[in-house]
């Protein structure tokens, strides 16, 4: 749920670690210590060895920040709710796919619709016998 005091992320594929220390008005030091504590959290190193933060890292940063500096969270507590958060949006998922599931009408049964084919095949044929 993004505020006022959340920065705009502009819209590009990676992010280097300066780029969003500055977005996030913190430390690059405090960037390198979040991905020792936080295991979801792991930017991808590019060819020069610099880390390359995608966009979901940065919203996972933001999310980050907000846990420890507003809501005042240890990292441990923040640990936890991203955890939970995350399990909770995995049950919506999962309830969302069974509801799904439930609208797809089950297949006919084979010998069903084996059956319409032959009869309409049959049809067809008498329809050809007819023109001839």
């Amino acid at each position: 749920m993004p505020d006022s005091n959340t920065p705009e992320i502009p819209n590009r594929l990676y992010f280097r670690i300066g780029d969003v220390s500055e977005l996030l008005g913190v430390e690059p030091y405090v960037l390198r210590f979040w991905e020792t504590e936080f295991p979801t959290l792991q930017p991808r190193k590019g060819k020069t060895g610099h880390r390359e933060y995608k966009r979901k890292d940065v919203e996972l940063l933001l999310e980050i920040k907000r846990l420890l500096y507003d809501e005042g969270f240890t990292i441990s507590g923040a640990r936890k709710a991203l955890k939970d958060r995350g399990r909770s949006a995995r049950k919506k998922l999962a309830a969302a796919g069974q509801s799904q599931m439930a609208l797809i009408q089950e297949p006919p049964k084979l010998g069903t619709a084996l059956a319409r084919v032959k009869k309409e095949l049959q049809e067809i044929i008498s329809i050809l016998k007819k023109n001839k």
